[in-house]
């Protein structure tokens, strides 16, 4: 293969690859890069989509739990807020600790009181 048939190879070579990327940059749609084509549009924009779906799922979740939370605490569909809900709810399971101890020492007591009446015979 001589030197004008390397040249003509190379030419031939050079006006395929620019007509390939001339095509391509036709096909784009105007406006968009040409690193990113209608195929990867259409992914991102279903994935958009999938993630706007799954957050709202999830924001509706939270606000039911959140509206159960206010039915259970005490005072809970009165408050305004979550953080003040949260507070409340705070207070509340510490008021409900408080009263588990309290029952724990009546229990104690009066399984003692029980025992000594068994002592004695009663």
């Amino acid at each position: 293969m001589d030197t004008s048939e390397q040249n003509e190879k190379a030419k031939a070579m050079a006006i395929a690859t620019a007509c390939r990327t001339h095509r391509r940059e036709k096909q784009s749609k105007p406006g968009m890069s040409n690193a990113v084509d209608g195929t990867t549009q259409r992914r991102i924009r279903r994935k958009r989509r999938e993630l706007m779906k799954q957050e709202k799922k999830n924001r509706a979740g939270v606000e039911m739990r959140i509206r159960a939370l206010q039915r259970i605490v005490p005072g809970g569909e009165t408050v305004v807020g979550v953080d003040k809900l949260f507070e409340q709810t705070a207070d509340y399971i510490l008021e409900l600790q408080t009263q588990v101890k309290a029952m724990k020492v009546l229990a104690t007591f009066f399984e003692g009181l029980e025992r000594e009446k068994m002592k004695f015979g009663g």
